[in-house]
């Protein structure tokens, strides 16, 4: 989640804004997110990382599909958070029912909001930057969001922005009303 802008920050000019459907149509630049309309580049991840972003979306994937639910998405899944000018977040690893799929207009970012929103921290992630994007994930309807922490094997479950559980490595973590049914034990989403 490590940012720099792609202007020149030392530059007295202000940054110039794009809108989501202009960041889409750039193509491939990297890791990016838009914020306000200004343009934020992402740090590559490390391969912690991406182990666990890999184990939660296989194993939440194999439960969505089994139950027929919606769809798991990874790689920074664009989500608008807001409009003119725009904010995208890039999100680890999303579920979004078939439902509220469905109601999705736009054939960029997604436009509505998922259940559930996956971060996995990495070391130089600030906290500060991180409960900004829980208070803009629960600002547009999603209604869980996981903060995963691979450096101490814990998830912290988000109900909202204030109510937070923490699971530890030797805990099991449900899917609660979003994804009924679904359990997995925290230790394994972090094996290497």
């Amino acid at each position: 989640m490590a940012a720099n802008t792609l202007y020149n920050p030392e530059s007295s000019e202000a940054p110039p804004l794009f809108s989501g459907e202009e960041l889409f149509d750039m193509g491939d630049i990297g890791r990016t997110e838009l914020v306000g309309g200004e343009l934020i580049r992402m740090s590559p991840t490390g391969y912690p990382h991406g182990i666990a972003e890999a184990k939660i979306a296989h194993t939440l994937s194999l439960f969505v599909d089994q139950h027929k639910l919606g769809h798991v998405l990874v790689g920074e899944v664009g989500i608008y958070i807001r409009r003119n000018p725009d904010t995208i977040r890039g999100a680890d690893v999303i579920y979004i029912s078939a439902e509220r799929l469905s109601q999705a207009k736009s054939k960029s970012y997604l436009d509505v909001a998922p259940e559930l929103v996956v971060e996995v921290l990495s070391p130089g992630d600030r906290w500060s930057d991180v409960t900004d994007k829980i208070d803009e994930y629960f600002s547009i309807g999603v209604q869980v969001v996981w903060i995963a922490d691979p450096r101490q094997r814990q998830i912290f479950e988000y109900r909202s922005p204030t109510q937070v559980k923490r699971f530890k490595a030797d805990e099991t973590l449900s899917g609660g009303d979003i994804l009924p049914g679904f359990e997995i034990s925290v230790a394994t989403l972090f094996e290497t």
